[in-house]
């Protein structure tokens, strides 16, 4: 079986958890079919990757027809596989098309959700309607859509109402946990400001609306002073929510010692080392499908405190590996908290208990480093993509 998988990221320009999903996954099929990966970017070494930049003539366009201009080289090259297998909506155009060109099955994976996802008019401005009709019509003529949580399958039948359930499959993010394990660098950590003697709380992930980063700055103000917070973010959005997130980190170092922003993009060995430290990982998100960065987490041996939204709690089990955040969001597809200071509230009061009693976290830790070993391996998430494969052949 010939499969060609498309997506925006592949190493070495990935920065977000679908990158990192389709990175592994790709390795973990290629033990058992013929996979031939076709990315935006430059050419790449690897073999049977393909990178595709923009079209010069296209270079100044509006991103999601710069992106369209990228997918239709995409789609020309596709003819001969078996399956067309696409991840987020910067591939699914180009899934779509080769569907129609080549008559080939075209698979989606869902990481995220235009309609959940409004903020990013602010990006694309009006290229975000674009890309939504991109998405909508993908997912309604797929062969078969993958959600990579129960909470993102529901999410799709409720955005996309009139799309068949029977199409629609739950396979899990995964995790490398022959990379992804406990690193002790107390050295490293010194050299990055972190001060491996003190609680940490972590947070590591894009500056988006999504990640709930403004919330956690506004939490973090109550937290026990000895308490560090690190933030490993970047990648922003927009020039709009890295100020807003620039001036909230300002405030909160008038406030307190020990608040630790590192934007570049660390190494696996040092983000490893960091997540390892932490007395407890936070995911503030209001929308997250399921959030690979929680499972790095738990393969670290850090447990999670993560919003009770989206597939976050098919990864934190609550007391158990964890402790999830209740939230009441709205349903304009913002996920924006109904009450935002409740939200803080409850977000630092949960962080302090955490950080407030290190046995409990570090068996908590454990746990999660047990579970993800059981349930999250990505053989598992390979056979189970496989099985998608086999039935829509079928």
């Amino acid at each position: 079986m010939r499969v060609d998988l498309i997506t925006r990221e592949y190493p070495p320009e990935v920065y977000g958890g679908a990158g990192v999903h389709v990175t592994e996954l790709v390795r973990a099929l290629r033990l058992d079919l013929d996979v031939i990966v076709r990315c935006f970017g430059l050419p790449r070494d690897e073999p049977n990757v393909h990178g595709y930049l923009v079209p010069a003539q296209l270079a100044a366009a509006n991103p999601s027809i710069a992106t369209l201009g990228v997918d239709l080289e995409i789609a020309q090259d596709v003819g001969g596989a078996d399956i067309v297998h696409s991840h987020t909506w910067y591939a699914n155009a180009a899934g779509r098309i080769a569907q129609l060109l080549h008559g080939v099955p075209h698979v989606v994976t869902a990481h995220s959700l235009e309609p959940l996802r409004p903020w990013k008019a602010e990006q694309l401005g009006g290229g975000y309607r674009v890309s939504s009709w991109i998405e909508r019509d993908a997912f309604l003529a797929a062969d078969a859509v993958i959600a990579v949580s129960h909470g993102m399958k529901r999410d799709i039948l409720r955005s996309y109402p009139t799309l068949d359930e029977q199409r629609v499959s739950v396979v899990h993010n995964g995790i490398d946990l022959e990379r992804w394990h406990p690193v002790e660098d107390d050295a490293l950590l010194r050299s990055l400001g972190i001060d491996p003697d003190r609680p940490s709380v972590v947070f590591v992930g894009r500056i988006t609306r999504q990640k709930g980063l403004p919330y956690l700055l506004r939490a973090a103000a109550q937290l026990p002073k000895e308490v560090q917070l690190v933030l490993c973010a970047g990648a922003p959005d927009t020039p709009e929510i890295l100020a807003e997130v620039r001036a909230g980190v300002a405030e909160l170092q008038k406030e307190r010692t020990g608040v630790v922003w590192i934007e570049e993009l660390l190494s696996q060995h040092d983000l490893s080392a960091v997540l390892t430290s932490a007395t407890t990982f936070v995911c503030p998100s209001v929308y997250e499908p399921l959030g690979i960065v929680n499972l790095e987490a738990m393969a670290c041996g850090a447990p999670v405190v993560g919003t009770a939204t989206g597939g976050i709690p098919e990864v934190v089990d609550d007391g158990v590996t964890g402790r999830l955040v209740p939230i009441d969001q709205a349903d304009d597809g913002t996920g924006t908290p109904l009450d935002p200071q409740k939200f803080v509230d409850d977000l630092a009061r949960i962080l302090t208990e955490v950080v407030s009693d290190p046995e409990t976290a570090k068996r908590m830790g454990a746990a999660g480093r047990e579970w993800a070993e059981r349930d999250f391996g990505w053989q598992q998430i390979s056979k189970r993509t496989q099985d998608v494969y086999r039935s829509v052949l079928s």
